[in-house]
């Protein structure tokens, strides 16, 4: 697949990083603005009742300018604070250990991951994008990355997969099912974050996303 073009995430879900796996470059859009209900700032993992929703909460733009709310007013995702009032550090990485601890390949990245949820971050897109150095590293995958220095509204010569960031999709991504832990209780759950194929794939994870098939067209 040639260039494509995503947003940065909080550890996004499968579907993205076959893309950019599949990629030859890769664009990071840096200059739009955010929204509500994506992938931005939530993730889904696999616990013991199911799929999970973790959320990391922002600072609204009237929260820090003493602004009143102004509809139709947007703010960029780039200038987006991270609430670190509120301990969601601390309780990501409890549901992640708890939904991981008995994975393959937790242990194996423990480590390395749990400084992330240790060190505060003034900018959710510059968590997003240790996240995305974290996991590039951890699957050996080394993709040709640069970022938009002013915001593409059509795209030329270059595949758009930013609706990719959204939450809820119309379409969903279709890839082969691997061994997850609570698959014995709840089956199979698709485009979960990145973090569970780690977690369960380990190592292998690189050859499972270059493996998948992705079809873009089913996302423009």
């Amino acid at each position: 697949m040639k260039d494509v073009l995503l947003h940065p995430a909080y550890f996004g879900p499968i579907s993205q990083f076959v893309a950019l796996a599949k990629a030859e470059k890769v664009v990071f859009e840096n200059e739009d603005n955010y929204q509500k209900q994506t992938f931005r700032n939530r993730m889904y993992i696999y616990d013991s009742n199911g799929k999970l929703l973790l959320n990391i909460p922002i600072k609204h733009r009237s929260a820090i300018t003493g602004e009143p709310k102004m509809a139709g007013k947007h703010q960029l995702y780039k200038e987006v604070r991270i609430e670190n009032e509120f301990e969601w550090q601390k309780q990501h990485w409890r549901a992640l250990k708890s939904s991981y601890q008995t994975s393959p390949f937790f242990e194996f990245y423990e480590d390395e991951l749990h400084p992330l949820y240790h060190k505060h971050f003034k900018f959710l897109m510059d968590f997003n994008y240790a996240c995305l150095e974290f996991i590039t590293e951890s699957i050996q995958l080394e993709p040709d990355i640069s970022k938009t220095s002013e915001y593409i509204r059509t795209p030329d010569d270059i595949i758009d997969l930013r609706s990719l960031i959204k939450a809820k999709q119309k379409t969903e991504f279709q890839h082969t099912p691997y061994t997850q832990v609570f698959e014995n209780k709840h089956g199979f759950i698709p485009n979960l974050s990145i973090l569970d194929l780690l977690f369960n794939e380990g190592p292998n994870s690189l050859q499972y996303l270059e493996n998948q098939d992705f079809r873009a067209e089913a996302w423009l």
